[in-house]
């Protein structure tokens, strides 16, 4: 199971879910909450805004920190629950969740976003982290296209709610 929060949410869904694992994606300077029941090799730590496209002045996602995810999904077993989060829990995590689905998944990508979809009315997967997965992974196109045809988010929070995915099969 992942889930996906806020990081003003982050201990209430650890305390809810108790995930063994944890990607926390935060603007630069912004710390990473710590969980003392997370053990730190099971706790990815990622800093860069949530952009668009590089902009001077700011960090953008680049292709290390896909590689990272991914690398990280590797570790993770898929059993225990994971929890994923940004700021408001709404583009780099939903982008960071949509990355995880799609890792086990050959063509399903619309799949994946279709359940985000539902689950997630606030879901807006940052585009500049799913272009970057979606030449890393060789979809040649079609996860951008998925996540586009997911149309924009039908739901404006400033921190979005707890969400659950089930893995992909």
């Amino acid at each position: 199971m992942i889930y996906i929060s806020g990081l003003r949410g982050v201990a209430m869904a650890a305390a809810q879910v108790q995930p063994r694992f944890l990607i926390s994606i935060t603007d630069p300077g912004t710390p990473a909450p710590s969980l003392p029941e997370i053990a730190p090799a099971r706790h990815l730590k990622l800093m860069f805004h949530d952009l668009d496209a590089p902009l001077c002045g700011y960090t953008a996602p680049q292709r290390e920190d896909i590689e990272q995810i991914i690398a990280f999904a590797a570790g993770w077993d898929c059993q225990s629950p994971l929890l994923v989060h940004c700021h408001a829990g709404a583009r780099r995590s939903m982008a960071t969740a949509v990355i995880l689905q799609v890792l086990s998944t050959a063509g399903q990508e619309r799949d994946v976003t279709r359940l985000l979809r539902t689950r997630a009315p606030h879901a807006h997967p940052n585009p500049w982290m799913i272009m970057l997965a979606d030449v890393l992974l060789a979809r040649n196109g079609r996860l951008i296209a998925a996540v586009e045809a997911m149309g924009p988010a039908t739901k404006v929070v400033g921190e979005g709610p707890l969400v659950h995915l089930w893995l992909a099969p």
